[in-house]
């Protein structure tokens, strides 16, 4: 994912074009899922985004979580508590992707439904 570096504390861009910043941070696999899920439930823990039923890595979802909490789109609920037992919510800045989940999910219902057979096509949005 080419918003983070060799140091997971530094961001790196591979342009100023807006499009692709955004594509740094949440065009890999797992960062839109962590935010659908905290869209859906409002707050998860570790565990709870582990059960998720698209199976995420434990280091790819630290690794995420980290970075999706450096770019203030998710904080910790009690930020003196341990991560590992601790819940996520989104920020502001996170919950303004609500939209954006939204037109993905009815894009993907619209043009995607007839070549996936186990979409389910009663949801009608997030």
């Amino acid at each position: 994912m080419s918003a983070v570096s060799a140091n997971p504390d530094e961001t790196v861009w591979r342009s100023g074009c807006p499009i692709s910043s955004a594509l740094d941070v949440l065009g890999d696999k797992w960062s839109l899922l962590i935010i659908r899920d905290l869209v859906i439930c409002g707050t998860r823990t570790y565990s709870d985004f582990r059960e998720s039923p698209e199976g995420i890595a434990t280091n790819i979802l630290a690794a995420r979580l980290k970075l999706l909490s450096r770019l203030d789109l998710i904080e910790r609920v009690d930020p003196e508590r341990a991560s590992r037992g601790n819940a996520y919510q989104l920020t502001e800045r996170g919950a303004a992707l609500r939209p954006t989940l939204n037109e993905l999910f009815t894009w993907s219902q619209q043009h995607l439904g007839e070549f996936h057979p186990d979409m389910h096509p009663e949801q009608r949005s997030l």
